[in-house]
């Protein structure tokens, strides 16, 4: 009877080491869902690049990376994800556009972490990645709170994502005097701008106040006149902020708008959302400072050098944020000892990336973002 028991335990100690061994061998499979082919190739080939260095940066040979192509279709993404499931892919990364979620509530045994930037009306197996417009409203309050600023107003134009800001209004508790929506049309745009800014009856003020002077016998007339005349209009505006929910040349309409009606930076401030650097506003020296939160500026800059140095290329923003993608996918899978559930995502949990901070909680992801202004024709950080 002893040595009965002594074999079933041998059988045991057998059974846990094999049931480790095959344990450890096992790998976890990541998916990877980007376009490989078609007119957004370039987008989904720079990815597969930023992965692969990321893969090597982690150095673990338990993770996976499994690249399908989306051809930019949601047809072809689901049969892609479909080809995923099957063999044993639970979390992917991808599809990159919000167009491209449509089917993918069918695999809810699997997580796709997907790049847009969108976080409404999405699947909930969808765990939108992007640089959303919650995180950066978030950022801006900050701000706010650091410069006293208390009456800001939201220009919004009427196009596809007006629906995301005004749920991330709500989700920041971002205090705003106004907000107002407008049309990307320029004489359209124009009149909004001078209707916000109560440009008619200043530019009636001006003219009031030369003819009142111009009539008058006041000392110093002559200088007082030249110095009004140099004005394009008078009087006080109601709002000591701006934030345009804009990029690339609308928001440069929009400012040029607002510098038509005499509201310059020097008095108020302007700010934006996330431009991801663009040169191009280094140059617009009449619009600065302006103000925006984005991502980590020495970090994107370092991977940028360190990618064109290895693929003599460089990256484009979304390789930015999948390179990240892949390190929070494995320091999430590690704190959860390498198993993978539709939970994992659930728990509140941070992980510092190359973007910033990623703050995850019930399968949401919000991003701690820094805050720059452009001036001097230079990007600085204000924290």
């Amino acid at each position: 009877m002893k040595n009965f028991g002594k074999i079933i335990i041998f059988i045991c100690i057998i059974f846990v080491l094999n049931a480790y061994k095959l344990s450890a061998q096992e790998k976890i499979k990541i998916g990877l869902l980007v376009p490989l082919t078609g007119k957004d190739a370039e987008i989904g080939q720079s990815i597969i690049k930023a992965t692969r260095l990321a893969i090597n940066k982690i150095n673990d040979d338990k993770i996976e990376i499994l690249p399908k192509d989306t051809e930019s279709n949601a047809l072809k993404t689901f049969s892609a994800a479909k080809e995923l499931r099957e063999v044993g892919a639970k979390i992917v990364i991808g599809p990159i556009f919000n167009k491209n979620l449509n089917y993918l509530d069918k695999f809810n045994d699997m997580i796709f972490l997907s790049l847009t930037n969108k976080n409404i009306n999405n699947p909930k197996n969808i765990i939108s990645a992007g640089i959303n417009a919650t995180s950066q409203l978030n950022t801006i309050v900050k701000f706010q709170k650091l410069n006293d600023i208390k009456r800001t107003i939201l220009l919004t134009p009427n196009e596809d994502y007006k629906e995301e800001i005004l749920n991330s209004v709500l989700e920041s508790k971002i205090k705003l005097k106004w907000k107002y929506f407008y049309d990307t049309d320029p004489t359209l745009l124009t009149k909004k701008i001078e209707e916000i800014t109560r440009y008619p009856q200043r530019k009636q003020n001006l003219k009031d106040e030369i003819k009142r002077l111009e009539d008058s016998n006041e000392t110093n007339k002559e200088k007082k006149l030249e110095n009004l005349k140099k004005k394009h209009a008078l009087g006080g505006i109601n709002f000591d902020s701006v934030i345009i929910a804009d990029f690339d040349q609308n928001l440069k309409s929009v400012t040029t708008s607002l510098l038509y009606t005499d509201v310059s930076p020097e008095r108020i401030y302007y700010m934006t959302f996330n431009q991801w650097f663009d040169e191009s506003l280094l140059k617009e020296t009449s619009i600065q400072p302006i103000y925006f939160p984005s991502i980590n500026k020495e970090n994107f800059d370092s991977f940028s050098q360190n990618y064109k140095k290895i693929y003599d290329e460089f990256p484009n923003e979304l390789s930015f944020l999948s390179y990240d993608l892949i390190g929070l996918v494995y320091y999430i899978i590690f704190k959860n000892n390498f198993i993978v559930n539709e939970k994992i995502f659930y728990k509140k949990n941070k992980f510092k990336g190359k973007i910033g901070i990623f703050e995850i909680n019930k399968n949401r992801i919000n991003h701690v973002l820094n805050f720059y202004k452009i001036e001097d024709e230079k990007f600085k950080k204000i924290f």
